[in-house]
């Protein structure tokens, strides 16, 4: 198993997938993480269920609505 923080160290500047607690599903570029897992993210995509998906730029994620994480 891969510890989030390990991950999140790992993939700074690359594209990655996050599942939502609402089910969205954020798409982008990691540009920085803290300790609370809280994430930028550039270049960042939702996608709804619903298959719809809108281009929101940079983003700011607060790391308690993360369900997942992976690497695209």
């Amino acid at each position: 198993m891969v510890m989030p923080l390990a991950l999140l160290e790992k993939t700074v500047d690359k594209r990655i997938s996050l599942l939502l607690r609402d089910g969205r599903v954020l798409e982008g570029k990691l540009t920085g993480y803290d300790e609370y897992m809280n994430m930028v993210l550039d270049e960042t995509v939702e996608r709804t269920a619903s298959a719809d998906e809108r281009r929101l730029g940079t983003v700011v994620l607060r790391g308690n609505n993360v369900v997942s994480i992976a690497l695209l």
